[in-house]
This record gives structure tokens, C-alpha cells and sequence, in this order.
């Protein structure tokens, strides 16, 4: 289990798949969100959150203010509990909640039915994912970010970068907690 750390929904608690999923530990996504914070990007963003798991990245931006957010998880029974954390951080938010909606497909499908406008996006893929997959997904998500957009990698520290380059965005920056590294991109024209 983890929690929603701040915000309107702050202290909710989510569940979280069993297996297959890796999530976010609470000292990264607290750093994480500090620094988002910082950038002044999350009040009003479009967010989507790929490979959600849980759903954690894109609720806690729901709870500080999001405008909207999309879970994209093809897995169906981590869906299945990212549908019921929605609902917890719904209620947790009454009235004031974002429209928040889930994607139970494969990452690519959601992002080449996708329309531009992106402020924030987080890809926390499997470890196991080869790093070609995750340049492709960055290529098919680079076009649909709005100016001054955001990207955030989640990977095994020793899976190394990702090519922003070959997918049309550059590095912004990046912070290692272990054995987990953030990658922070930004669209080119940024």
C-alpha cells in the first residue's frame, strides 16, 4: 500500500498491484513531487502517467491540482486497481476532484490516439523494458507535448539514459536515489 502525499487528497491510501508492477517508493515520489512543485507545472497540467501501476504519479498530480490526468496501464488487473484508486482520491477530493481517466491499453495505442496538449508526462515502464522500447514511446510522446512540457523516466540507474535526442527532446535533467534514476526531458523548442 502506499498514500497520496499532499494536496487535496493528501494521506488517501492506494493499493497496489501484487506482482508485475514496481512502485514508486515514497522518498522518490516526495523529491519527485518538490521538485514538480518547484517548476510551478502541476496546478492546471494535462498530466498522463504510462505504465501506471498504481497510479500514484498521476493521482498525487490530480490531488495538487491537475487539470486533467490519464493512466495508461495494459495490464488488467493493475487497471483494475488503478480504477479503485481513482475512486478512493475522488472521494478523498469530493467535488473539486480533476477528470481523471483510466487506459487499459498498451502505451503506444494510448499515445497515437492521443491529441497534443501534454504538460507533465511520467513513464515508469518495467525495468525489463528494452531501452529501444522506451526511445519509441519517448518519439510517439514528443510530438504530442504542449511548450514548456515535462517528461519524467523512471528507470534501473544501470539502464542508463534515455536517448532524447532520437526522440525529438532533450535532457533537462537527472537525479539517482539508489538504484532508481529520474531522467527529466523537455521538447527541444523548450
Amino acid at each position: 500500500m502506499t498514500r497520496i502525499i499532499a494536496g487535496r487528497a493528501g494521506g488517501a491510501r492506494l493499493d497496489v498491484p501484487r506482482s508485475g508492477t514496481r512502485p514508486t517508493s515514497d522518498r522518490v515520489r516526495e523529491s519527485l513531487f518538490g521538485a514538480l512543485e518547484d517548476t510551478g507545472l502541476i496546478e492546471g497540467a494535462a498530466v498522463v502517467d504510462l505504465y501506471a501501476g498504481s497510479g500514484a504519479l498521476g493521482l498525487e498530480c490530480a490531488s495538487r491540482g491537475a487539470a486533467s490526468v490519464d493512466l495508461v496501464e495494459r495490464s488488467r488487473p493493475a487497471a483494475e486497481i488503478v480504477k479503485r484508486n481513482v475512486e478512493v482520491v475522488r472521494r478523498a477530493m469530493g467535488s473539486s476532484a480533476p477528470r481523471v481517466r483510466v487506459h487499459p491499453v498498451a502505451v503506444r495505442a494510448f499515445l497515437r490516439g492521443t491529441a497534443p496538449g501534454i504538460d507533465i508526462a511520467f513513464l515508469d515502464p518495467p525495468y525489463d523494458l528494452p531501452p529501444r522500447d522506451l526511445d519509441d514511446d519517448l518519439a510517439l510522446l514528443a510530438p504530442l507535448l504542449a511548450p514548456g512540457a515535462l517528461v519524467i523516466v523512471e528507470r534501473a540507474t544501470r539502464s542508463g539514459s534515455p536517448d532524447w535526442a532520437a526522440a525529438g527532446l532533450s535532457a533537462w535533467r537527472e537525479k539517482a536515489y539508489g538504484d532508481t534514476t529520474l531522467w527529466w526531458g523537455e521538447p527541444l523548442s523548450a
